[in-house]
């Protein structure tokens, strides 16, 4: 009896499979891998042409006092900073951030809604976008360009929530802020 040959298609489609299973592997070990920490410096974002630029050196990389305490995302308004704190109220992560034309009022809000992209009020796609509060009809949320380009200066008398930031400081706080994870704003 003669041995059958396999088709090409089902080599292909194997390897391609195999390719897929050991790229999953890698992603696996490379989320259970060490977390980065807060730098002491960060670098600004690119020149920003919102009405808010980021600032040019942040004030202070500590998380604030007042900020709360235990597992959180801060957002402080005059430095225009997000920090990644753990349970142990260290800063796992902090980065400058781009804030809209409309802040939310200092206090703690819980994580919402989550929406993996979409287009936002300024008519640029975003991703990330993890909602936390409302002010005036306007809904506020961390995000970040698909494009990873800092936001675009608002038509005149739009109201904007949106606060911009960084592809990977997006891709942390999507991971970070799962519903419910509490927002703390602070002045």
């Amino acid at each position: 009896m003669a041995a059958r040959r396999l088709p090409s298609w089902i080599w292909v489609g194997s390897l391609t499979a195999g390719a897929v299973v050991a790229v999953g592997a890698l992603a696996v070990q490379a989320a259970e891998g060490p977390r980065p920490v807060a730098a002491a410096s960060d670098p600004k974002p690119s020149a920003s042409a919102s009405a808010k630029p980021a600032p040019s050196e942040p004030a202070s990389v500590r998380v604030p006092d007042g900020s709360g305490s235990g597992r959180r995302i801060v957002y402080s308004l005059s430095e225009r900073r997000v920090w990644l704190v753990d349970a142990s109220d260290a800063a796992r992560r902090t980065f400058t951030v781009w804030p809209g034309t409309v802040d939310p009022d200092p206090g703690s809000y819980p994580v919402g809604e989550r929406a993996e992209s979409t287009t936002g009020s300024d008519g640029v796609e975003i991703e990330n976008i993890v909602y936390f509060a409302a002010k005036s009809g306007v809904s506020v949320a961390f995000s970040s360009a698909l494009d990873g380009s800092s936001p675009p200066p608002p038509a005149a008398g739009t109201d904007t929530g949106g606060i911009r930031m960084k592809s990977a400081d997006s891709a942390a706080l999507w991971k970070f802020g799962t519903t419910g994870t509490t927002v703390t704003v602070v002045e």
